[in-house]
């Protein structure tokens, strides 16, 4: 099997990704991933859906999964076979707001428990690293400013919200503890730390 990463949003798929979609045979994926790809999928290609996470070890060997922005990153990397790299939201909200990814620490709550994801944030601002936190659209924003106003932290603390990015609609709002920004899309990631919004596009 192929895991492919198809980035974050269009046009952010790799040369080498763009080769093992057009040359494949069977590919999987999600509704989202599958319409990033779907103009250079090859006419002879069965094209499925994957409505089931947990048979993907089932699937033939030959298959390519896509898996949208990075396989590791919050995606199906994990998977046995090879990985094909995307251009991952970590990568586009670190370009967009001139954040160097040595300086950031990677939390995810998709799909997980947000509580220890909060806790998390947290520890990692205390040791002044810059967090991006994948979310999803259940994660609690204001809980999360709550425990952040309440805990004395001794550096100030920017906080950026990265919807739809790679779209045509992506925006990044920011702001700070006193006045933070919210989510108007299902589709974002929050960036929190010490840096300066001002080079952002």
């Amino acid at each position: 099997m192929k895991i492919v990463g198809v980035g974050c949003g269009p046009g952010m798929l790799t040369e080498q990704a763009a080769q093992v979609i057009k040359s494949a045979r069977f590919i999987y994926g999600s509704g989202r991933a599958i319409d990033m790809v779907q103009k250079i999928i090859p006419k002879n290609c069965t094209v499925r859906s994957i409505t089931d996470y947990r048979n993907l070890s089932q699937f033939p060997e030959n298959a390519v999964i896509l898996s949208t922005g990075d396989p590791m990153l919050a995606g199906l990397g994990y998977l046995t076979g090879e990985v094909i790299p995307g251009i991952s939201s970590l990568q586009v909200a670190a370009a967009r707001l001139h954040i160097p990814l040595s300086r950031v620490a990677v939390i995810v709550a998709h799909g997980r428990g947000h509580d220890r994801a909060m806790q998390e944030t947290i520890e990692e601002l205390r040791r002044e690293k810059i967090v991006f936190l994948i979310a999803d659209p259940k994660f609690d924003v204001r809980e999360l400013y709550r425990r952040l106003g309440s805990m004395g932290l001794s550096i100030p603390v920017r906080i950026a919200i990265c919807e739809n990015l790679g779209y045509p609609d992506e925006q990044i709002l920011t702001g700070d503890i006193v006045s933070p920004p919210y989510p108007d899309a299902d589709l974002y990631s929050l960036v929190l730390g010490q840096f300066d919004v001002s080079g952002k596009r």
